[in-house]
């Protein structure tokens, strides 16, 4: 949201509170019976400008917080992407790295789907992956028929599917041309919307995101209010305001009297 606009609306809330507060200063010109007319149309002024013009702005929180956190020099944000084998990874890295803001890209794994083994397969593909490749860094089987391979650093997923598209050839005399590459870049935090853009014109969406600006996000998002709530905070703010205006004059009576008894007391 523009500044000018959040400083417009933060303007006409105050303005519907001074309204309110205008209504109830009325109140020795009414009927006492009015008094509860007064308070509710003020919760329903409140909650309406708090709809209209403050939830806008605190939808907005989040925002303004990973904002602060972009400009920290030095922090930094990790993106997991879940890539197509086929996606070109040498050009992909090229553009990442052409990017202000690029700091590492590194393909971490490949997941290789089959088909749902019996125990018997299960058991095999447990014992033989592991040797198939000495690049394989760690690896899983999933009794669902895929095949969870963790890699060496500075080895391509292109060459661990090879491996593997090899071997499977030589044993079930078919070839394997797709496995899920899973990767992970690292950017400066500032540049992240860059990287975002950069991606998404790719076809390629972060699947997770970690890092100050995620977590600020996360802590942010999670401590405010639903909007219904918020909206009735700003209705109670309302009443609060009215009931100021209703008492105003007994508060400046009070003030008046508990000023001219300390005047006396100092006096004495």
């Amino acid at each position: 949201m523009d500044i000018l606009i959040a400083i417009i609306y933060i303007i006409l809330f105050i303005l519907m509170m001074v309204f309110i507060f205008s209504v109830g200063m009325l109140r020795p010109y009414m009927p006492k019976k009015e008094l509860a007319l007064v308070l509710v149309a003020a919760f329903i002024i409140g909650a309406i400008g708090g709809a209209l013009f403050l939830e806008p702005i605190y939808q907005e929180v989040p925002s303004v917080a990973t904002m602060v956190e972009k400009n920290i020099p030095g922090n930094e944000e990790t993106m997991y992407l879940d890539l197509s084998s086929s996606v070109n990874m040498n050009e992909l890295k090229k553009d990442l790295e052409s990017t202000e803001g690029f700091i590492s890209f590194d393909e971490t794994g490949i997941t290789i789907p089959l088909w749902k083994f019996n125990d018997q397969e299960y058991q095999y593909f447990n014992s033989i992956l592991g040797n198939i490749d000495s690049h394989y860094k760690k690896y899983n089987v999933t009794e669902d028929g895929k095949l969870e391979i963790e890699l060496e650093d500075n080895y391509s997923s292109y060459d661990a599917l090879k491996s593997f598209s090899d071997w499977y050839r030589l044993v079930y005399g078919g070839s394997i041309s797709y496995g899920q590459v899973h990767a992970e870049l690292v950017v400066d935090s500032a540049s992240v919307d860059e990287f975002r853009n950069l991606l998404l014109e790719k076809g390629i969406v972060p699947s997770k995101m970690e890092g100050p600006i995620q977590n600020t996000l996360n802590d942010t998002t999670t401590s405010l209010l639903p909007s219904y709530q918020f909206v009735l905070v700003t209705g109670v703010v309302g009443v609060i305001v009215a009931a100021l205006g209703v008492y105003y004059e007994s508060f400046g009576v009070f003030s008046r009297k508990f000023k001219k008894f300390m005047g006396e007391k100092r006096k004495r």
